[in-house]
């Protein structure tokens, strides 16, 4: 399977979902279902990589953690990313985003991203084998 994101309803902000072969798979493409959420991620370039770790006692707080994160340096950072790479283990993630700095006029951001929250959280292997990776993102 070759990962791939979407995004799902809700009322107010926005549903963020990552699906892949792997946990690290469906968490990348969860952070692309973000950058997504923001603009096109065909439009941000993936030169300046920047280092997250984060840990969590389960999958999905990891997950939010992770969203959280990305949320962070695109605040602080004025950043956006459009490559993701992704370890897990022993719930911790160390992973490199790559991104660009924000430029209005060619990005044309649509929302600021302000948290991954725990509405419909959920990380999981499906019956199939593939992993999801969801959450709602307060935007």
């Amino acid at each position: 399977m070759n990962g791939r994101w979407e995004h799902f309803h809700h009322e107010a902000d926005v549903g963020v979902r990552g699906l892949g072969a792997t946990r690290e798979e469906a968490f990348a493409q969860g952070a692309l279902a973000l950058t997504a959420a923001i603009t096109d991620p065909s439009r941000v370039s993936a030169h300046q990589p920047v280092t997250i770790e984060c840990s969590a006692p389960d999958d999905a707080l990891l997950f939010a953690d992770w969203l959280n994160a990305l949320i962070y340096e695109m605040a602080i950072c004025h950043l956006l990313f459009s490559r993701f790479e992704v370890r897990i283990a022993d719930h911790r993630l160390s992973a490199t985003a790559w991104g660009e700095p924000v430029d209005v006029r060619r990005h044309h951001p649509a929302v600021e991203a302000k948290g991954a929250t725990y509405t419909e959280l959920d990380v999981r292997q499906q019956p199939d084998g593939t992993w999801l990776a969801q959450c709602v993102v307060d935007v």
